[in-house]
């Protein structure tokens, strides 16, 4: 399923969503968030604040076909990278608060994704004239993720005061940071634009990388964990509700 314009892009991310809904799965978690980033890319480009509006709506879908490629190649038992493979297998572990969900989404398409996609819309053009356009699609994926942080409280009504103590104990999860995720994105860009001959390997180095990244994020400290478990008790039951919750607070940001 290979979109060509982000409307295209947007219509997938909708049959994504609802889908996930239907089955409770959380996966369309992550789907909502990148619907909502996407939706922003595409007003940016109508308002002309990308330097390069064209260029902009090719990373935008070259981006986003990574994904989707991974997640309908899941479903039909395909062989996908590592780091989505983390994200995906989640779903079948309903002791995950929503939030290690949606971190895990971002890690795979960020911190492997985004650097591929970047050499793809480049072409033979410098990697540097991209890099301000490549920032800003990192700084909205960021902003987004920053709101729903603010708004969990609506899907587990503790989250908002345990949260803070687990800042204490595991900066894997709890500091995971889109700025973190940029920077390393932007360095993994620069490896495959110096030396694309071994594009191959270089991609697969990495995608270890960020499989051991999303593991991390999985598996904190045992402190932390009491922490996650009592969030998710009281987290809402059903995951199609918890899309729901997370569709309406995205709808107003």
């Amino acid at each position: 399923m290979e979109c060509k314009t982000i409307d295209e892009v947007l219509l997938t991310l909708d049959k994504i969503v609802e889908d996930c809904k239907t089955n409770n799965c959380p996966l369309g978690l992550f789907a909502v968030l990148y619907r909502k980033v996407t939706q922003n890319v595409k007003q940016g480009i109508k308002n002309n604040r990308f330097e390069d509006n064209i260029r902009m709506e090719k990373l935008d879908v070259l981006f986003a076909n990574r994904y989707f490629k991974a997640y309908f190649d899941y479903k039909n038992n395909q062989s996908i990278s590592k780091s989505w493979k983390v994200a995906f297998n989640a779903k079948d572990n309903n002791s995950y608060i929503a939030l290690q969900h949606l971190l895990l989404g971002i890690n795979a398409h960020i911190n492997l994704d985004l650097g591929i996609a970047t050499i793809q819309t480049i072409e033979d053009l410098p990697l540097d004239s991209i890099q301000n356009d490549f920032n800003h699609i990192n700084r909205l994926l960021s902003d987004m993720t920053d709101e729903v942080k603010k708004n969990m409280g609506s899907i587990s009504p503790v989250f908002g005061v345990l949260m803070p103590l687990a800042k204490r104990w595991d900066d894997k999860l709890i500091q995971f940071s889109i700025e973190m995720a940029r920077d390393g994105a932007w360095e993994f860009s620069n490896c495959l634009y110096s030396d694309e001959n071994k594009a191959a390997s270089i991609i697969s180095e990495r995608d270890s990388t960020i499989e051991k990244l999303g593991i991390a994020l999985l598996n904190p400290v045992r402190t932390l964990q009491w922490i996650l478990n009592t969030i998710r008790f009281f987290e809402s039951k059903s995951m199609a509700l918890k899309i729901e919750i997370l569709e309406n607070k995205m709808q107003n940001y």
